[in-house]
């Protein structure tokens, strides 16, 4: 999703809410009942986070970037199916994330980091696909992602995790 849509469907309800159920007719959100996914989206939250914290050590910075972003997505589909809907799309998730959490416990600057991680792994997966297609090393061997930049975004989705798990325990109680 692109930073202008996403903008729009913050500001405009009527408008999201028209996204919404263009995703449900072609079924890719869908209501739930069954919560007992929830621990299992956190938990796997948590590992992705560990998994990053291990690869920032040995500086597979590309990997950390997919791991973050990972643990994003699984977090925020445990927020969404705490509201009894499931998602089998990144945008569509992101639209149920606004609608159901937007001015309720998550920020403007949270949904633009989910949606900022769900560009990231797209250009990420394009890059990954391209460079493995390359035959010359010199082009494929050189992975330039910041450790800084890669260490900000692995605080910053802690801190979105514990967020997440803040809520959930207010809405599980």
């Amino acid at each position: 999703m692109n930073i202008l849509n996403l903008n729009k469907f913050i500001e405009d309800s009527s408008l999201l809410n028209k996204r919404i159920k263009d995703y449900e007719k072609k079924r890719l959100i869908r209501k739930t009942s069954d919560k007992s996914e929830i621990k299992g989206h956190i938990e796997k939250a948590e590992h992705n986070l560990e998994f990053v914290f291990d690869n920032l050590k040995i500086g597979y910075f590309d990997w950390c970037i997919t791991g973050c972003y990972y643990a994003v997505y699984h977090a925020t589909l445990a927020l969404i199916i705490a509201k009894g809907v499931f998602s089998k799309n990144h945008d569509a998730t992101l639209c149920i994330l606004i609608k159901e959490y937007y001015g309720e416990g998550i920020s403007k600057e949270d949904i633009k980091l989910i949606n900022k991680f769900f560009l990231d792994y797209q250009d990420l997966l394009f890059y990954v696909q391209v460079k493995n297609k390359r035959e010359s090393s010199t082009y494929a061997s050189d992975c330039s992602f910041d450790k800084k930049e890669v260490e900000e975004l692995r605080l910053k989705s802690i801190n979105f995790i514990s967020k997440v798990k803040e809520i959930l325990r207010e809405e599980i109680k």
